[in-house]
């Protein structure tokens, strides 16, 4: 949420913001409200103010015998207090909309943001592991297809379980993704992060103080309720990322100063009703509605928040560093940002198994493993999170900060793809291995039942 003094002091920056963003909002109506709310609040600050006029002129009224004109300040008094009652009545209504209106408004881009109207406007900061390319067969297979050939994933299965986007992760392809979460954790411990378990259904509360709602609600599940029904703070969501109820643990919450930083770590599923666009972004373990992740959350002094940033990027590459994935990282154009981050990187592992428009000359294409952002108080205001600087200071707002750290599907996605060999075998990234008894290869397994040997369904 914006401070509300940047709208009354410097409008055109919040105008330059939604433009730069493509958030479409009535602006000026929203400035109308505060206009009238403020107007409304002189208003009622002068009747306040004769009211109280009145009533002390009516016991010295009394005292001086003078019951006719006591009895006319008396009902002058009755008539402010009716008069300011609706005064403050319509003072409230504009209060809520304002700030209902409010959460409707982007967070302003950090100057150093490229500028720019979609992904074709990000600019690539540099590329990472491309020097020392592993020795790839003359094909590489694609992971849905050697995915369930080796039946390490399987997709009909899941979708016929629960619909499609879900899926089933089998044997050693489970024993990977296991594997992937604990060195993420490991990694993520080394840096000092603190481990946290966190709640799986969220409240609305939570949703709006990290900026998914109203915004995001379509792309969210909703737990005991239709998608378009009114909402209040204690209704239920499915977390769509970890964000939310971390950070939403200090919600309302004054920290000292000797707390921050403070990073947190968490691994949960996640939850995620969008679509994607047509095409291989669809197929496959890419884009799915459940999928884990671990989830790095910090919190820190304003000041120290974009140092942080990028000390929270190379904590995220961490990951890949030792996976000896190769990568690259983008610096987010504004259009391409998102609408509670400040400024924002991505990071974009390498999937050689599919080709892509714009992808790196070797082929094969890009997935974003994690978006590093820093949402300045926007986040903070909206969720009351505050600090204290020194126990004699007033409380101000604090900077928080997220990446994934990384999302495990894609990470599958891509050592499926990069680590195959010509024998049909995947070899297990040696940074793996100890979290997975020392294997060294996947050589997967024979799929089970009748519809495993082409025989139909089973009946």
């Amino acid at each position: 949420m914006l401070d509300r003094s940047i709208l009354r002091e410097d409008p055109e920056t919040v105008r330059w913001a939604l433009d730069a963003k493509g958030v479409d909002v009535d602006f000026d109506e929203v400035l109308a409200v505060d206009e009238e709310w403020r107007e409304l609040k002189a208003e009622g600050d002068s009747l306040r103010h004769e009211r109280n006029e009145v009533s002390s002129e009516i016991g010295e009224l009394k005292r001086e015998g003078k019951e006719e004109e006591a009895q006319e300040a008396i009902e002058r008094s009755s008539e402010l207090k009716a008069e300011l009652q609706e005064i403050e009545e319509h003072a409230d209504e504009l209060e809520a909309r304002f700030e209902e209106a409010l959460l409707e408004l982007p967070q302003i881009p950090h100057e150093s943001v490229p500028v720019g109207e979609d992904e074709d406007d990000n600019e690539e900061r540099y590329r990472e592991g491309f020097s020392d390319l592993r020795e790839l067969p003359d094909e590489v297979v694609p992971h849905y297809d050697i995915g369930e050939e080796m039946d390490l994933l399987d997709f009909e299965r899941g979708a016929k379980v629960t619909g499609g986007g879900y899926q089933f992760v089998k044997g050693d392809g489970a024993r990977l993704e296991h594997a992937l979460i604990q060195f993420m954790l490991s990694v993520h411990r080394e840096q000092g992060y603190t481990d946290v378990v966190p709640p799986i259904p969220v409240n609305s509360a939570s949703m709006r103080g990290t900026g998914q709602l109203p915004k995001f609600a379509e792309d969210a599940y909703r737990v005991g309720a239709r998608q378009d029904d009114a909402y209040d703070d204690d209704d239920l969501w499915l977390l769509p990322t970890a964000e939310v109820p971390v950070t939403n643990m200090y919600r309302d919450e004054i920290l000292l100063d000797e707390d921050l930083p403070l990073k947190h770590q968490a691994f949960t599923p996640n939850f995620r009703r969008e679509a994607g666009e047509h095409g291989t972004e669809t197929r496959g373990y890419v884009r799915v509605h459940q999928f884990h992740k671990v989830e790095l959350v910090n919190f820190v002094r304003p000041e120290e928040s974009y140092d942080r940033l990028e000390r929270l990027l190379n904590e995220a590459e961490e990951v890949l560093k030792r996976l000896e994935l190769p990568y690259r990282v983008l610096d987010m154009c504004t259009g391409d940002m998102g609408f509670t981050q400040a400024k924002k990187y991505d990071v974009e592992v390498w999937a050689p198994g599919d080709d892509m428009e714009g992808g790196p000359e070797e082929g094969g294409r890009w997935l974003e493993v994690s978006s590093v952002s820093n949402f300045e108080e926007f986040q903070a205001r909206r969720a009351g999170i505050r600090f204290r600087p020194e126990h004699h200071e007033s409380a101000q707002y604090l900077h928080t900060l997220n990446g994934s750290g990384v999302a495990v599907p894609r990470v599958m996605v891509a050592i499926l793809e990069y680590y195959q060999n010509d024998d049909g075998s995947i070899t297990v990234p040696e940074a793996l291995r100890s979290y997975m008894g020392g294997q060294e290869r996947i050589e997967g397994h024979d799929p089970v039942g009748e519809s495993a040997l082409g025989t139909g369904d089973g009946e």
